[in-house]
């Protein structure tokens, strides 16, 4: 299989057979989209088979953390509604918010798309918006892949993948072990499903006919369900400045009920108050048409609330007010309180 490298500033594109003209058209057309979320650490001008990023000097005997992820099948979605622009942005919001629940600093965003055929005005749209999202998570975009490989992709169609690295201070870790007893919960409002639940959420659609025009609050079904996921790196790193988070859930696959245990020790279990935060109705309107229970339903999706920070009492107030200065809804969940053995370590009252 044929393969070219387009290197500028540190930007790394390669395509796998895709047709050179079209991949230098789109190279061109995206190099702005790249360029545009350097940080000062991206070292330019140095050519060679991937990117480089020299380490900040504000973060002490860093550790480097990174992840990985993809949009599922809100793909689908994506490709149902000729809409490109935002998936890039829940392309990134899926691993940065991953890597600052343990307390990291984003620092670069590389992205891999695949299709049948490369469409350069999608893809562009598609890139764009990862470059949006860098921007919003202050890390930057500093290479990618781009494969066309036929037979594999119907039409249009593609598929995105996202890698993430960031670092944290050592001894500023936030792994969970410092939860006791008492701390309080607080909930970050999400901008909708994000990207998770979106196989029911297609199947409700399918075998309902739903009419994706149709509005829920003034805005159509659609609109509510192509919004892109949250990023919510600068508003905790905010925080960080001045307090000491105890422990962090991106609320993700599995939801509430599942992503909360992950981060707090099995002695202990978080207490939830489903009335401390009005739900959005478009989970309402999931739970109605899927016919689902509460207990799914908190399993399956975030239910209005994206992120979870688990503080002490003490500095609860102040973290609430830093959230709210950097325009966040957030809300007191619950507390943290011993459990007992057999119990489950998440209670959603």
């Amino acid at each position: 299989m044929s393969q070219k490298k387009y290197e500028d500033n540190s930007i790394t594109y390669k395509d796998s057979g895709v047709n050179i003209e079209a991949g230098n058209n789109l190279i061109e057309k995206i190099k702005p989209h790249a360029k545009a979320t350097f940080r000062k650490e991206v070292l330019g001008g140095l050519g060679g088979f991937g990117s480089m990023f020299e380490m900040p000097n504000h973060i002490n005997n860093p550790v480097l953390v990174s992840g990985t992820d993809g949009v599922g099948t809100k793909l689908k979605l994506a490709f149902e509604l000729n809409k490109h622009d935002t998936i890039g942005q829940d392309l990134v919001a899926m691993c940065v918010n991953d890597i600052i629940v343990q307390g990291a600093e984003p620092l670069f965003f590389l992205d891999y798309f695949a299709c049948g055929k490369l469409n350069t005005q999608i893809a562009e749209k598609v890139i764009k918006g990862i470059s949006d999202g860098c921007k919003l998570a202050k890390c930057s975009l500093v290479g990618g892949e781009t494969a066309e490989m036929p037979g594999m992709y119907q039409g249009d169609e593609y598929d995105l993948a996202g890698f993430c690295v960031g670092a944290v201070d050592k001894t500023k870790i936030i792994d969970g072990k410092s939860v006791d007893e008492g701390d309080i919960i607080i909930g970050i409002s999400s901008s909708g499903a994000h990207s998770n639940g979106y196989s029911l959420i297609r199947k409700i659609i399918s075998e309902k006919k739903i009419n994706l025009d149709l509005k829920i609050d003034n805005e159509t079904i659609g609109d509510l369900l192509i919004k892109p996921t949250k990023i919510y790196t600068q508003s905790i790193l905010e925080v960080l400045k001045t307090e000491k988070i105890n422990a962090m859930a991106h609320i993700t696959g599995g939801g509430l009920t599942e992503n909360i245990p992950r981060v707090i020790p099995n002695e202990f279990k978080a207490v939830i108050s489903k009335i401390s935060w009005q739900m959005p109705k478009l989970f309402s309107w999931i739970k109605s048409e899927a016919h689902l229970d509460d207990d799914e339903l908190f399993k399956t999706f975030n239910c209005g609330i994206g992120m979870v920070i688990i503080v002490k009492k003490e500095s609860k107030d102040r973290v609430m007010i830093s959230l709210r200065n950097s325009k966040e809804n957030a809300f007191e969940i619950g507390k943290i309180t011993k459990k007992v053995v057999d119990e489950p370590q998440i209670q959603i009252i």
